[in-house]
């Protein structure tokens, strides 16, 4: 599906929109260029499953976890993984054992440990600074 969001609160109600359709384990991979509005979407997402928390880009932690909401969400940035094989190292699939929604930004930089049933967000700026362009697959209608 492709939604288009005239401003980072839009991005983020899409992002929450679709965390209602989540559930334990599923990962949403992110593609888009740096500052599309990738981390605004995971905080609609956050806010989707219910957590009061802020959410931050993970740049420099790589992964940032948040708690009491329907769902844990754990937050990966993959900017600086140089492949798959690294992000076993940082236990990937320990997060994903434990029923959370692992939300995958730079996801083409571990594309090889993807699963089929990942839900793909790739979010490109539109025609003005605030619009942005929201591809949606492997979820149903919004």
């Amino acid at each position: 599906m492709e939604l288009l969001s005239h401003s980072p609160e839009e991005t983020e109600d899409i992002g929450a929109r679709l965390a209602q359709r989540l559930g334990p384990g599923a990962v949403v991979a992110f593609t888009g260029d740096l500052g599309a509005g990738k981390t605004a979407f995971t905080r609609g997402l956050a806010r989707g499953l219910g957590i009061p928390d802020r959410v931050t880009s993970p740049t420099f932690t790589i992964v940032n976890e948040y708690e009491g909401g329907r769902l844990p969400l754990f937050h990966f940035d993959m900017y600086r993984l140089g492949s798959a094989d690294e992000l076993f190292d940082i236990g990937w699939e320990d997060y994903l054992r434990r029923g959370g929604v692992c939300a995958v930004e730079w996801s083409e930089n571990i594309a090889d440990a993807l699963e089929e049933d990942t839900v793909r967000v790739d979010i490109r700026r539109g025609g003005s600074d605030q619009e942005r362009s929201i591809t949606i697959t492997g979820v149903s209608a919004l």
